[in-house]
């Protein structure tokens, strides 16, 4: 990171940008090229990070992480630009978080019912419950993050 004075360590600074996230772009490479889509999700923070989103059962998506787990992500927030009086004066502050993990779907029931209502409390704020109907309507999937780095200019 070229501006360590705006890289971001801390343990509540980071959550804090987690919770003020609310999409998380993901990119992937498949046969096509690379592929970068943009996607509402909720995390798990508990010594280890992991991402999880929620989508239609197939597409272009899944099946490039059924071929290639690998994937970067970003996310980003808190966004004011600062005017000044000469163009190169102006600023923009942000608090970002990238990193890269591997994409895995989530097949458990149990598991994918409670990442769905993770998704809709980080989203919503509100707690809902889901079924096993209602979380077989659509595909779950996580991103198990080997690493990550966040920064912010606020």
């Amino acid at each position: 990171m070229r501006r360590i004075d705006r890289q971001v360590t801390e343990p509540e600074q980071i959550r804090q940008i987690l919770d003020q996230c609310k999409v998380c772009r993901i990119a992937m490479q498949d046969e096509e090229g690379l592929y970068i889509v943009p996607l509402n999700f909720a995390y798990q923070w508990d010594g280890e990070l992991t991402l999880y989103f929620h989508s239609a059962k197939e597409g272009r998506k899944l099946d490039a992480f059924r071929k290639n787990p690998s994937v970067a992500f970003e996310m980003d927030c808190s966004h004011q630009l600062i005017e000044a009086e000469k163009p190169c004066s102006f600023s923009f502050l942000y608090a970002s978080i990238v990193g890269t993990g591997k994409a895995e779907m989530v097949e458990n029931v149990a598991e994918k019912i409670e990442a769905l209502e993770k998704l809709m409390l980080h989203q919503s704020g509100k707690a809902f419950s889901f079924d096993e109907k209602m979380a077989n309507t659509v595909a779950v999937f996580k991103i198990r993050v080997s690493s990550f780095s966040g920064k912010a200019h606020l």
